[in-house]
């Protein structure tokens, strides 16, 4: 709109039933909008908690090997290695030296190249190999963000939890039609005893009546 005096720039905002919002108040002249104050204020927290919902949260892991670490326990840590930048965390390793072993950083340095290429489809070298007194020290880095790994375990989590919810809806629906099945069957045999029942009583009923007869006869006879 231009340069306005504060006291229009407030009729406006009131004609409009919006906010008077300053947005730089060290510009010459300040600058002001007319914007729904209460919904940017929520849009703003949305924004928030969408960014720390999606923040990646990466932790430093540390290993630790010995120079004359045997091939079995290398595969180990490796294994160990290979999961955290799985999980999307950073990986210190650190190469402990011990009496000559110092003077000698060398074999240090092979070793933690070999690890590098080894894991190098789940991460990267960070820091180069490097001695800072009696170790040696690298720091491997993830490849892909721990947010798309976060990501992919929910939606797991989600598909398993969707997968239990109808087994347990698949059971009861079979239950229920057991059940259903069940009460039919006894329902059936409840009538099939009553029908049971009924028939005895009919044929006593006749018989009397056949005996009546008979009797009226022979008195008439007599």
């Amino acid at each position: 709109m231009g340069i306005i005096a504060t006291s229009v720039a407030l009729n406006l905002a009131k004609e409009a039933s919006l906010d008077l919002v300053e947005v730089a108040a060290q510009a010459k002249p300040p600058v002001a909008k007319l914007i729904d104050y209460g919904k940017f204020k929520y849009t703003e927290k949305v924004k928030a908690r969408q960014a720390r919902r999606n923040q990646t949260t990466a932790e430093i892991k540390e290993i630790r090997f010995r120079l004359k670490i045997d091939e079995h326990d290398f595969q180990v840590k490796k294994g160990h290695v290979e999961r955290f930048l799985n999980s999307g965390d950073k990986v210190k390793v650190t190469i402990m030296l011990r009496g000559r072993e110092q003077y000698r950083p060398i074999g240090g340095v092979e070793l933690l190249r070999r690890l590098a290429d080894e894991v190098a489809e789940l991460g990267s070298v960070e820091f180069a190999p490097k001695q800072e007194g009696r170790n040696i020290i690298m720091t491997l880095a993830p490849k892909g963000k721990k947010v798309q790994t976060q990501s992919e375990q929910r939606r797991r989590g989600d598909q398993a939890r969707a997968e239990r919810q109808a087994r347990q809806a698949a059971r009861l629906a079979a239950k229920q039609e057991g059940e259903s099945v069940k009460l039919e069957a006894e329902q059936e045999a409840q009538r099939e005893v009553e029908r049971i029942d009924a028939e005895p009583a009919v044929a006593k009923t006749s018989t009397k009546k056949t005996i009546s007869k008979e009797g009226s006869n022979a008195e008439d006879e007599k």
